[in-house]
């Protein structure tokens, strides 16, 4: 008698995926840097376009039941846009660095297979943006939805295979799991080169502990301080256009704002004016108890990306039709304060500090401690030493000054990469601050020449220590 070696399905699909994969990608290693824009510029196309975009979000929005139509089709059309045009000019092919002075050159090559991880908020919009980079660095990539999303990230996988036909590049060099389970996920991720996962903390960690290279992301909680030289109508402006896009399903959608007291009211005034709805506490009690009924740090699902009317509803209280995002004050932060966290809905928490900027900035490190540490904050203000001290003393990424947040993710107003791939640093348990982008998909040969190198003296390097301490 003989044993059987049983093998395992998961590892059995996954398999035949990625040796489909790395086949396509050994298809156009060697594609110039032309080719590889050509690629790309096909691909975006056939997303981006009007009719493929609309079709796409609604998708989105009735699979999933996150966000809504018209703003998904915004979304879709200029963060594919965005990183098209951020990727123009950028060199993933080649001698892609030459300092003479130095000695050196980098040459660019593939990573190779790329993971990519999905998350039910962006089943549309986030694969075609990595798969962008990754096909700009001449890689293949295998996308792995959420399963509760799975038709609609199958969807725009298929009309991005067809745009590599069209221009002449193997279909497989985008592949997608058509039945996503967590042991798939896992396998992908045990075999693919490089992993770039988006989504909840338990997806980012589990990339992080698979043995395999990855670019994660960190938690939410963006906080946004209006201290009392902001232009105020900016401000709202720039808060309620953040929090009430797609129902805030964006991680950089406002989820508190801190505001200088003298300015408090009026800010409130004018957020009221367009669109919040001020809780009173018998309400903010409703709403908290409907948001984590469970007493835990992630709200429901029942919230997440909801309208605002909606959100009321099923909390037990009316607010008017034309309501569009909800406002909570609050004084506390931490675990016993959940509207401190991040809420991923039309929810805004607000707080009010008193005259120091220095106030302000405790407070927002009190909320990203709790959630969001690393991510992103904001400030509008027209005194440039507040901006300083925010930047200087918090631990984020990100400081967008007089922003919308959402414009942290890129924008045509600032010089940040486009992306929906926003790691936090090792404040998040990322190992990178940056807005994931085209040229961290590619690795980098360094060649090096021998030049003329001046060596600094013992008496240069040490005259200030020995004149102090003593040699």
């Amino acid at each position: 008698m003989t044993d059987t070696l049983t093998v395992d399905p998961a590892v059995e699909a996954v398999s035949a995926i990625v040796a489909r994969a790395r086949e396509a990608q050994r298809a156009i290693e060697h594609y110039t840097q032309q080719q590889a824009d050509e690629l790309c510029t096909a691909v975006a196309w056939a997303v981006a376009r009007p009719d493929r975009a609309s079709v796409l979000a609604k998708l989105a929005v009735d699979e999933g039941g996150f966000g809504n139509y018209g703003d998904k089709v915004t979304k879709i059309n200029k963060r594919v846009l965005g990183v098209l045009a951020d990727m123009r000019t950028v060199k993933t092919v080649g001698v892609v660095e030459d300092d003479p002075t130095r000695g050196l050159i980098k040459i660019a090559k593939p990573v190779g297979v790329i993971a990519a991880l999905i998350p039910t908020t962006g089943p549309d919009a986030t694969p075609p943006l990595k798969t962008l980079m990754a096909l700009k660095g001449r890689n293949a990539i295998v996308v792995a939805p959420h399963p509760r999303t799975v038709a609609t990230t199958m969807d725009v996988v298929e009309t991005m295979r067809k745009a590599c036909e069209q221009v002449g590049a193997p279909a497989d060099l985008i592949q997608v799991i058509d039945k996503p389970s967590i042991s798939k996920t896992q396998e992908l991720m045990r075999q693919a080169d490089l992993i770039v996962a988006t989504g909840g903390a338990g997806m980012v960690q589990a990339a992080y502990s698979s043995g395999t290279p990855a670019y994660g992301v960190g938690v939410g909680n963006s906080v946004h301080v209006v201290d009392e030289t902001a232009d105020l109508d900016d401000a709202a402006a720039a808060i309620v256009a953040a929090k009430t896009f797609d129902f805030a399903t964006s991680c950089l959608a406002d989820n508190a704002i801190v505001v200088e007291e003298s300015v408090y009211e009026a800010l409130m005034s004018k957020l009221v004016k367009r669109g919040g709805y001020i809780c009173d506490a018998e309400e903010s009690v409703l709403l908290q108890s409907r948001m984590w009924p469970d007493g835990g740090h992630v709200p429901t699902p029942d919230v997440i990306a909801k309208s605002a009317l909606h959100i009321a509803d099923i909390s037990g209280f009316s607010i008017p039709e034309d309501r569009t995002f909800l406002l909570v004050e609050e004084t506390g932060t931490g675990p016993d304060h959940p509207f401190s966290g991040e809420k991923l809905s039309v929810v805004l928490t607000a707080y009010k500090y008193k005259k120091s900027i220095s106030a302000a900035i405790d407070l927002v490190n009190a909320i990203t401690e709790y959630q969001g540490l690393g991510h992103t904050c904001g400030i509008h203000s027209t005194t440039e030493a507040h901006i300083e001290e925010l930047a200087t003393r918090t631990k984020t990424a990100r400081v967008m000054v007089n922003q919308n947040l959402n414009e942290g993710a890129g924008s045509p107003r600032n010089g940040l990469p486009f992306t929906l791939s926003l790691s936090c640093g090792t404040w998040g348990g990322n190992i990178t601050t940056e807005n994931v982008n085209a040229r961290h998909f590619v690795n980098l040969t360094w060649v090096s020449r021998p030049i003329q190198r001046p060596q600094a003296t013992e008496e240069e390097l040490f005259a200030d220590f020995w004149a102090k301490y003593g040699r």
